[in-house]
């Protein structure tokens, strides 16, 4: 038995030597721009859940003062196999997470909330969330009557209801039509929404009262509700935003970037509606232009663009939005993306990505340069 042991040492002494000990994670070697923001993915965050937990279709993303990590999912899209339906087996998968959850900066679950409740009307199929400043949280909805965006406390007591379920307005109506994503200028005290899903617009309302105030179409102009060419990206770029206005957000010099996801393309305006420029994702390689972020350092070099049908993140140049590199590719596993839908960015500059379809799952991606 000695004998077999000391024959053993040395291969487990060279095994050690070569790091074959334990595999590395897929996904661990840094990747995005060769000479600008690169990122490895992070296998073990969020920390797992606690009895039987899950998500559903991740529905929406957002970061408060904290670098608590504020989640939106879809517990109606539940899939049969993980509903229980009385036998043991499925009894013990699986119960869904509430449609709103927190998280700490290191990945453990805080507290979760949501639904229907008394005095709003809870969205049929949630789309999109924002904490701001003094930590209320705002949650929109994209089902076909979903004309309302929702403010709450941080512990779920209702505040606020901006429109109200039911037909839509219209894009140049004063209502909401599925908005997607909102985000709050504070020094203004206006809400600026990605208005959606059935209007075609970006509107902005009082964020104290809900009024509304001014909206406006792609390139600055009225939008129209009419029937549009469908995407071609060997066309002249559309002058009207597509099906959906995904994504909003506002950076530290006073523009506001706009997702026009059916066009695959970013839109640039001034915060009264001015048209500034636009990013093309025919031009860049991208095929879906659906949720983007600022990076974290105060002059916002880049631009981190999704693109949920290359399964990617793209790095881009903020000042010209070209394109400096990618990371990620589709796949189930670390590092992978299935469905890749909304992303987040914490004030250390990594980057959460959250998954729809049938992905249903946050990954964090850390930043490594």
């Amino acid at each position: 038995m000695k004998k077999i042991l000391f024959a053993l040492a040395p291969l487990v002494g060279a095994l050690v030597a070569f790091g074959c000990s334990q595999p590395a994670p897929r996904g661990a070697a840094p990747q995005g721009a060769p000479n600008g923001p690169k990122f490895t993915v992070d296998p073990y965050w969020p920390k797992p859940l606690k009895e039987n937990l899950v998500f559903a279709q991740i529905a929406g993303l957002a970061f408060d003062s904290r670098d608590h990590l504020w989640v939106i999912h879809r517990p109606r899209t539940v899939l049969d196999d993980e509903k229980a339906k009385g036998s043991e087996a499925a009894a013990r998968c699986c119960a869904m997470v509430p449609a709103v959850t927190e998280f700490d900066a290191d990945g453990n679950y805080v507290q979760g909330w949501g639904g229907p409740g008394q005095g709003y009307d809870w969205p049929k199929n949630e789309h999109g969330i924002y904490v701001d400043p003094q930590g209320n949280v705002w949650v929109a909805g994209n089902d076909n009557e979903d004309n309302m965006i929702l403010k709450f406390t941080r512990d779920g007591k209702f505040l606020m209801q901006i429109g109200k379920p039911g037909k839509s307005e219209g894009s140049n109506g004063k209502g909401l039509g599925r908005p997607a994503n909102m985000v709050l200028d504070t020094a203004a005290d206006e809400l600026f929404v990605a208005d959606g899903y059935g209007n075609k617009r970006l509107v902005v309302f009082d964020a104290t009262t809900g009024a509304y105030k001014r909206h406006w179409g792609a390139y600055g102009g009225a939008p129209s509700d009419e029937k549009m060419p469908a995407y071609n990206p060997a066309a002249a770029p559309s002058k009207q935003f597509a099906n959906s206005v995904h994504c909003v957000r506002i950076s530290n010099d006073g523009l506001v970037y706009v997702c026009d996801r059916g066009n695959n393309r970013v839109q640039v305006f001034r915060k009264d509606g001015t048209f500034v420029s636009e990013i093309l994702g025919s031009r860049i390689g991208a095929l879906d232009s659906g949720d983007l972020l600022l990076s974290t350092d105060p002059a916002q070099q880049y631009l981190y663009l999704s693109d949920g049908q290359r399964g990617q993140i793209h790095v881009l140049s903020r000042s010209d939005g070209k394109l400096l590199g990618s990371f990620g590719r589709h796949g189930r596993y670390a590092g992978e993306f299935r469905s890749l839908h909304v992303l987040a960015i914490d004030s250390k500059g990594n980057i959460y990505s959250g998954e729809a379809g049938y992905g249903r799952r946050v990954q964090r991606w850390v930043r490594a340069d």
